[in-house]
Parts: C-alpha cells; structure tokens; sequence
C-alpha cells in the first residue's frame, strides 16, 4: 500500500471521527442543558476529544498537503480555518457563559459538525 494513500485515507477516518464527535457532543450537550440527568463527566470527555479531533484533523490536513505537494482548495482552508479559531473561542467564553455552558458546548459541537461536513462537500483535499 503506498504510504501517501494511506496517509490521506487517515486524514479522512480523522475528519469523520471528528464530524461524528462532535455531532455527539453536541446532541447530548443540549440535552444535558434541558435534563440534569445527562450531566455526566463523560460528556466533558467526549467534547473535549471531539473539539481536539478538530486540531488533530487540521494537522493531519497540513501533513497530507506538505507531503502531496498540493494546493489545497480555498473553501477547505476557510472552513478549517473558522473550526480551529472556533474551538478557540468556545474555550475562552466556557468561564463567561458558565450558566449556559451546556448551550455554548451543544451549539458549538453542531456548528464544528456542519463546518466539517461542508468542507468533504465543497472542498475536499
């Protein structure tokens, strides 16, 4: 198998664990926000991982694009560029928005997802 497809078909498994994480963490966020019950630590673990997932797939997408030698659409680059600065933000406002932190998880997760999936739609690498 050449090491370069396998390299891209990673950067992919990355970029739909990432979508799916964060889909999950979002869902059960702002369930969590309307039904106490789902206030479990589990659910700072899976949005921690699924925003990380974010970081780990725009690096992945750097590596891939260095070793392939190829431009990569500009669609691409915006979106993953917005997600990145999103996770960002979304840490920096969790203090802020303390009573409404199961909101700004929840919504941020569907946010991260729809970003994901509309750079594989529009501007895949």
């Amino acid at each position: 198998m050449n090491t370069l497809a396998s390299f891209r078909g990673t950067h992919e498994v990355i970029e739909w664990l990432m979508v799916l994480l964060n889909a999950s963490a979002g869902i059960w966020s702002l369930q969590a926000h309307r039904n106490k019950l789902f206030r479990v630590p589990a659910l700072a673990w899976l949005t921690a991982i699924a925003q990380i997932m974010v970081l780990v797939h725009l690096f992945s997408g750097v590596a891939v694009a260095s070793s392939e030698n190829i431009e990569v659409p500009k669609f691409h680059l915006l979106y993953w560029s917005a997600a990145a600065l999103s996770v960002g933000v979304i840490y920096g406002y969790r203090n802020q928005l303390e009573n409404r932190r199961y909101l700004l998880y929840g919504f941020a997760g569907l946010f991260l997802m729809g970003l994901g999936i509309r750079s594989m739609i529009l501007g895949p690498i």
